[in-house]
């Protein structure tokens, strides 16, 4: 089918679209990763935005269940330079083409992605709007210019669980292809901003049992829990959008903090502890999304450079060196990557060590967690 497309700098394409038909309105950023299309897909942290793969043929391998990343797809969009309906691995369940349009999310082909990730480069992610039904550039920038911004729009609120729940899992387990769970000796509560699985895969198997809850829990509630000695710490987990619109959250932090309950955050979570403490956070030019990010890590003797999966567009600013010790930074740009806040129990990095997909180097930081409480 016809896909017309418009971004706010005011560049008109049309391409090929498989998955789902319709109109969709959101951010277009780019991804670097060469592998790992469908937990990229359903990474909550994606809602909202269209993603370029730079990655040119995607759809090799289809989908399955195991590598769901949550229970489905947040993003408005995937687009692809060539897609691959015809899908070629033994545990792939269904095509790209189907779960998308299982989903309601558009695919966007035959596209020139070379230039759409230099266009994000040079001028910044922007919005745009996708369509298989209206193909009037004018019509098109009519729906685009009355639709709010990513910066305006809580996502949180689609992506958490509607209901407390206890993970089940522990990593994946790569010889037997099954899931490992491990007996876990301390309980965290997680906040679900739009948490990754792995994430509570890799919580679960350094030894802690994950009692996950929605964003709007009560932290009266949590912060009676570590009191009782119910659990150990809080976990603030990965999700869409502009932190600085959070406020409830911000607010439930601060709460936290004067409890003094031991804090873990991991992207989102990295970004809602600063603006806790006073250090508002800034967005990147085009941000970061990839698996091959180098980052610095200082905890050590000497310092160690690890490749890190990285999927953020917001940072935290240099100023919060002032209270807390840095402890990552990325290579590329110098931003911030990691702190530990001062006499707290409290830290947090912004890349993801949980990977899915990227590499595993930065795997240790969960039992830092699991050691801290």
């Amino acid at each position: 089918m016809k896909i017309s497309i418009l971004l706010a700098n005011g560049d008109f394409f049309e391409a090929k679209g498989f998955g789902a038909e319709g109109t969709a309105v959101g951010e277009i950023v780019f991804n670097t990763s060469m592998t790992g299309y469908q937990e990229i897909i359903t990474d909550p942290s994606y809602a909202g935005q269209f993603v370029v793969f730079t990655m040119p043929e995607i759809g090799n391998v289809g989908v399955n269940e195991d590598d769901m990343e949550s229970k489905g797809a947040w993003l408005k969009g995937v687009i692809v330079r060539e897609y691959i309906d015809t899908y070629s691995n033994f545990r792939g369940e269904k095509s790209l083409g189907e779960f998308l349009k299982q989903e309601g999310i558009l695919g966007i082909s035959e596209i020139d992605t070379r230039y759409l990730t230099k266009t994000i480069r040079t001028q910044g992610a922007m919005m745009m709007i996708a369509s298989s039904e209206i193909h009037d550039k004018e019509e098109l920038k009519k729906i685009l210019d009355s639709t709010p911004s990513i910066q305006e729009i809580d996502y949180i609120k689609e992506v958490t669980t509607d209901k407390e729940y206890i993970h089940p899992n522990g990593a994946w387990n790569d010889i037997e292809f099954k899931y490992n769970p491990k007996n876990t000796d301390k309980r965290i509560v997680v906040y679900d901003f739009g948490v990754k699985r792995n994430i509570l895969n890799e919580l679960t198997e350094a030894g802690m049992e994950c009692v996950v809850v929605p964003a709007n829990t009560p932290v009266e509630d949590v912060i009676k829990r570590y009191q009782n000695g119910e659990i150990q710490g809080v976990f603030l987990s990965n999700g869409p959008g502009d932190p600085l619109i959070l406020k409830d959250v911000h607010e439930k932090i601060k709460k936290l903090l004067d409890a003094k309950v031991p804090m873990f955050g991991i992207c989102l979570g990295h970004q809602l502890l600063s603006i806790a403490h006073g250090y508002p956070t800034f967005k990147l030019k085009f941000g970061h999304h990839g698996g091959n990010h180098p980052v610095k890590n200082f905890i050590g003797k000497y310092p160690e450079v690890e490749i890190t999966a990285q999927n953020h567009n917001y940072n935290v600013p240099e100023e919060i060196e002032e209270i807390a010790e840095v402890t990552h930074k990325n290579l590329f740009d110098n931003t911030i990557e990691g702190v530990k806040y001062k006499n707290e129990k409290v830290f947090s990095v912004q890349h993801h060590p949980e990977a899915s997909p990227g590499p595993r180097d930065a795997k240790y930081i969960f039992k830092q967690f699991y050691e801290m409480i």
